[in-house]
């Protein structure tokens, strides 16, 4: 790559490069500024972003870009120059014609707003267009809903009752969006709405709706079908037929391959599919959904619009849901609701939204949470994180008991689990399906969640700190670690001939035929795995808090590092705080990067908020 084409000095990525010079190779431009738009698409698509925002560009490179400083000389550009990139950007050569290897999107105003990679650009128009479609489609109101919901939801009190009004609106229409943190009861409101669908099919004389279950990981879809499972018992009687309890990962209900984008598809044979943990799809897994999902059919979206956006690019499950936590909903809107669930929605009028567009008429917030309480020390602290308040962060970190957190000290959190293991690292033992089973869920009971992957304090370091503490020998080889007795690992990649999914967690324990690695296979068995076969794998006394979504413990020790990161944030903060159910420890060797990290929030860039006003 020659200098005077893209500028040296700048963290251009490989890839980065490599994109520029192809547009190059193809349709050459003199402009340096073109060049440098390219690379910014490409490097901001790295981070995690659908779009390059000219606009931020030139108000906050820092914060958008994520480097450390921006020396504009660097770039070409006077320090004391107008900003160049909306002019730049309209001369772009790449972004001329239908087929551009890129997107210029403008404002209201008509000027150039966002630069996309045409692939990111069509996923985020099919979203769009497929939720336009949904809301506008025909569907009948189920018979008597207001009878049903009073069935369902009994009267308990004056006030709103969210998941009520969630059900509500998901029955009236072909997509909701039900957003809530942990313990708000998502599951709960899908469950007593398939209830309710599947009585009135049987009511009319209707076949069993085709209903599908899905979500990102193995784990979050082994924990929807847990959750399912758990809350049929809780149903009136005859209104649990027909609710499948069988969850399956998203990339095999959409077989979805890396070159899915490509392919064509064909639309799922459904009546209902339900996603949960929608936090953690990308664009163009998104899109991919949108697509096969047919417009007759009901699409329900759960997450937590507050945790860890996708890994990939894009934040769409926090874009769709932006303006969830307001009330939202029009005139027409409350009126019905006011009538289907005969509840009292005055105290929440005064703070409405009347210019909310359709999408927010179909999205709701569910706001208690029955895992822990808000004034709970897990709840205090997802509020203040959530609130960016710093000052209330020092004031429970002051609180707390503060004993001295070591690699030693840690293993206090594995206590039962090392106790029942002992006797399976004794020569001869042999482990059955039901003991496995046991150890497994009492690994789960304890779980260390770092920030980072690399590093002192990241989880590679940290994996083997702990595992010399449990009294464990890491031996390795030059390609892989040893197998041994009590070895947890964590799959890091979809294996589908094993029928095992990116981060699903197994144990190496001794069986008749020597060692193999139990995984859960959801439906209260066992699935024993020869090591050898297992290849993208990684041992796991301690995750990112990225791997630990769609899984809850009791018990959870957060370690941060010793300096700020820019992935040290609120929502990665808030996401493993309430991945624990009952305690939370902290492994704090700054508590300045504590608090600096509440305030440092994750911004991407996207057009998905602005086009569903």
């Amino acid at each position: 790559m020659k200098s005077e084409t893209l500028r040296l000095g700048l963290p251009w990525t490989p890839l980065d490069q490599a994109w520029v010079a192809f547009l190059q190779d193809r349709m050459p431009s003199p402009d340096p500024l073109h060049a440098h738009l390219a690379a910014l698409v490409s490097h901001q698509m790295g981070r995690g972003h659908a779009c390059l925002d000219l606009l931020a560009l030139w108000q906050d490179p820092l914060t958008l870009l994520g480097w450390s400083k921006l020396v504009w000389p660097l770039l070409g550009l006077p320090p004391s120059a107008d900003n160049p990139w909306p002019q730049a950007a309209l001369s772009l050569p790449w972004v001329q014609g239908p087929g551009s290897p890129m997107v210029l999107t403008m404002d209201a105003a008509g000027v150039p707003r966002r630069l996309y990679l045409r692939r990111a650009w069509a996923a985020e128009q099919a979203i769009l267009k497929s939720i336009a479609d949904r809301l506008l489609a025909p569907r009948p109101e189920p018979q008597n809903l207001a009878d049903m919901l009073h069935v369902l939801f009994p009267p308990s009190g004056d006030e709103v009752d969210w998941q009520k009004t969630a059900c509500a609106l998901a029955a009236r229409e072909g997509m909701t969006l039900i957003t809530g943190g942990p313990g708000t009861g998502k599951t709960t409101t899908v469950v007593r709405l398939l209830a309710l669908l599947q009585r009135e099919a049987s009511v009319l004389g209707q076949a069993p709706l085709r209903i599908h279950l899905a979500a990102p990981t193995g784990k979050a879809a082994s924990r929807l079908s847990q959750s399912i499972q758990n809350a049929l018992a809780s149903l009136p009687a005859g209104y649990e037929q027909g609710i499948p309890v069988q969850a399956v990962t998203l990339h095999q209900l959409l077989q979805y391959m890396p070159d899915a984008p490509l392919r064509a598809f064909e639309p799922l044979a459904t009546d209902l599919v339900v996603v949960d943990e929608a936090s953690m799809i990308d664009l163009e897994l998104m899109a991919r959904l949108m697509g096969m999902v047919p417009v007759s059919a009901r699409l329900v979206l759960l997450g937590d619009k507050d945790q860890l956006a996708s890994v990939e690019a894009g934040a769409v499950w926090s874009q769709l849901c932006s303006g969830a936590d307001q009330f939202s909903y029009s005139a027409q809107t409350l009126e019905w609701l006011q009538q289907r669930t005969r509840q009292d929605f005055t105290p929440w009028v005064r703070s409405a939204k009347p210019d909310a567009g359709a999408l927010a008429q179909q999205t709701v917030m569910l706001r208690r949470s029955r895992r822990f309480q808000a004034h709970s020390d897990i709840g205090q602290w997802a509020l203040a994180v959530n609130a960016g308040d710093s000052a209330a962060a020092q004031g429970l970190w002051q609180n707390c008991i503060q004993l001295p957190i070591t690699p030693e000290s840690a293993r206090a959190g594995w206590t039962t689990w090392l106790a029942h293991l002992a006797p399976m690292r004794q020569p001869g033992a042999v482990c059955t399906d039901a003991l496995a089973l046991s150890l497994m869920q009492a690994f789960a009971e304890f779980q260390v969640l770092c920030a980072l992957r690399h590093g002192p304090w990241g989880v590679e370091a940290i994996n083997q700190q702990l595992s010399r503490a449990l009294g464990f020998t890491q031996a390795t080889t030059q390609h892989q670690e040893a197998w041994f007795v009590g070895r947890p690992v964590m799959l890091t990649r979809n294996d589908y001939q094993l029928k095992l999914m990116n981060g699903d967690v197994g144990q190496c324990l001794p069986t008749a035929q020597g060692l193999r690695v139990a995984f859960a296979d959801g439906q209260g068995g066992v699935r024993w795995v020869l090591p050898s076969r297992l290849e993208e794998v990684e041992t796991v006394w301690a995750m990112t808090v990225h791997k630990s979504q769609g899984s809850e413990y009791e018990h959870v020790l957060m370690v941060l590092p010793d300096r700020p990161s820019p992935v040290l944030t609120r929502e990665l903060l808030y996401t493993g705080i309430t991945r624990a159910k009952n305690k939370l420890s902290w492994w704090l060797p700054s508590q300045s990067v504590l608090y600096q990290a509440v305030q440092q929030q994750v911004w991407r860039s996207g057009g998905l908020s602005d086009a569903l006003k």
